[in-house]
């Protein structure tokens, strides 16, 4: 019988991705938690709402041990990570008010759960069990085709920003900082009216990547790019106005940028190299 059993989850151990590490980053309106995969990760991701806590499902994912941390914040008081047969279970302990948006990165290799307080708006009562929202808001379906027409499209509006951005930057082709933007899935225009791109800051991390902020309208958006674009946060009224305000946006999200920095050098690297690496990394508890 034993036999049996391992033989049917050996497909499970060969293609599921493992979580190296996760990170808590804990700000004044919400709480982030980062997770690290040593492949990237396309399995579905669930949620069950039960009174005070959250409990989210990755589906094709496995972590070496059970991992637990509290917090103080209003928004996340305790997490706990299971290794459950065929999936991870993320517990998470939150005030009733607090919604959950999950994203990940371009590349698959990270994956962000945001834990924030919704604007006040029209009330809505979620189910007692729902598809858990992405940050463009489509709900991950429990559907292998759907979601990877998901990730197709996401793939194409990440080609198509890129491609945005490279011809704001390059100075050698634009004549001034500013140029007509068409419609985007990032800009959100509600007419036909041309309205200009104008970079507010810029700042180089290193050889390939920098950080930039970008006006369009009344909305500011900070953007990683490089090999390819990352889109951080907007602002409307809080928008920076001087280069030191930038610079504090940048230190407060320094371990931000560092995670994803990361992320995007593994995935250039050799893919045996890659394996070894992420054998000796140490899990964050």
């Amino acid at each position: 019988m034993k036999k049996i059993l391992f033989l049917l989850f050996i497909p499970f151990v060969l293609f599921a991705s493992k979580i190296l590490s996760y990170n808590v980053y804990d700000r004044s309106d919400r709480v982030d938690v980062m997770f690290t995969f040593d492949t990237p990760y396309d399995g579905i991701i669930s949620q069950q709402t039960q009174n005070s806590k959250i409990i989210i499902k990755l589906e094709d994912a496995t972590i070496e041990s059970p991992k637990s941390k509290q917090l103080t914040s209003p928004y996340l008081t305790q997490i706990a990570i299971t290794p459950i047969s065929t999936y991870t279970q993320i517990t998470a302990y939150i005030p009733s008010d607090v919604k959950l948006q999950a994203s990940k990165t371009s590349d698959a290799y990270g994956l962000r759960l945001r834990f924030s307080k919704p604007v006040p708006s029209v009330q809505t009562t979620p189910s007692a069990t729902q598809a858990l929202p992405t940050k463009q808001d489509i709900q991950i379906s429990s559907g292998y085709y759907v979601v990877v027409a998901i990730l197709i499209v996401a793939l194409g509006f990440v080609f198509y920003l890129k491609k945005k951005i490279v011809n704001v930057t390059n100075p050698r082709k634009n004549s001034s900082m500013t140029k007509p933007a068409r419609k985007s899935w990032l800009f959100n225009t509600k007419d036909d009216t041309q309205e200009d791109i104008h970079i507010r800051f810029s700042k180089q991390i290193d050889q390939v990547n920098k950080v930039i902020m970008v006006d369009y309208g009344n909305l500011s958006y900070l953007v990683l790019s490089g090999n390819e674009n990352i889109l951080l946060d907007k602002f409307e009224d809080d928008k920076p106005v001087t280069n030191n305000e930038f610079e504090e946006i940048l230190k407060a999200r320094n371990e931000e940028l560092t995670s994803l920095l990361q992320i995007k050098t593994r995935e250039k690297e050799p893919f045996q190299t890659y394996k070894e690496k992420a054998a000796s990394i140490a899990y964050d508890v």
